[in-house]
């Protein structure tokens, strides 16, 4: 299965990695995606056959699109914050095409996750400085100007209060120490107007699993001056992203060996 339209889309995150098949022209899942939790360790050899396993649960025979939480050039892994060390200056890519025998592109997930809100959610038609954020086992983070990416930012890494602030302000931190909606929304609060203090984005656009729950800490965060606003696909905008990364990066996506 699979048509210049249609492209399988892989978001691996530091606890889960999910995908589905997405028609790229609209930016929708075409199937339920499935998730399965991510090995621990996420040494790379455990990955790929998670990775493998949802390829082959589709059936899939046509681009493969996969995220990856950290700094990716040129389809190698550079960093690797929330998952095993194995990954650092990895050629992931080769090492998906020859495990999967598919067209592979791979891409930082934040990014990928900008990428599909730029195109289809809350940043559709925004010009100016935009600044898409993913809070989750992590934060990531995908800078837009005028519609145009600057990949790898990693802005989750920016120190805050003496420490990462992803350590301090990201999805799980919540869950980990059982922080109230509120208490959390404060600490967002003060990440939001350090990237404030430092890009004056016009636009600020949370992603990850909390963009379900924006309601709740959203009425929270004061004094910034952008507009914030909740990720239009929520957390599907990794998957979506991954799958219109895979078909513009089709002409230079690696292919197995024959």
């Amino acid at each position: 299965m699979g048509n210049v339209d249609t492209c399988l889309g892989i978001d691996i995150g530091g606890t889960g990695i999910k995908g589905a098949p997405v028609d790229t022209a609209a930016g929708r899942l075409l199937h339920e995606r499935v998730r399965i939790l991510t090995p621990q360790p996420s040494a790379p050899d455990p990955v790929v056959e998670v990775v493998r396993d949802v390829v082959a649960r589709f059936s899939w025979r046509g681009p493969v699109g996969i995220t990856f939480p950290g700094v990716v050039v040129d389809g190698t892994t550079r960093t690797a914050a929330n998952v095993d060390k194995g990954w650092v200056d990895l050629d992931a890519r080769k090492v998906f095409a020859e495990a999967l025998r598919l067209p592979v592109t791979v891409v930082n997930d934040a990014d990928a996750a900008g990428i599909a809100e730029m195109r289809f959610g809350a940043g559709q038609g925004r010009g100016g400085t935009v600044l898409v954020l993913t809070f989750g086992t992590g934060i990531g983070s995908a800078l837009f100007h005028d519609g145009a990416l600057v990949p790898n930012t990693e802005f989750g890494h920016l120190e805050l209060n003496g420490h990462e602030a992803e350590h301090h302000a990201a999805g799980n931190v919540r869950e980990e120490h059982d922080l109230s909606w509120e208490h959390w929304a404060h600490r967002v609060q003060k990440y939001l107007l350090h990237l404030e203090m430092l890009f004056s984005p016009a636009l600020f656009i949370i992603g990850g699993g909390v963009s379900k729950k924006a309601d709740k800490f959203l009425p929270h965060i004061k004094h910034v001056r952008a507009e914030i606003v909740p990720a239009a696909l929520h957390n599907d905008a990794g998957i979506v992203g991954a799958a219109l990364a895979a078909q513009e990066g089709c002409g230079d996506a690696l292919l197995p060996k024959s």
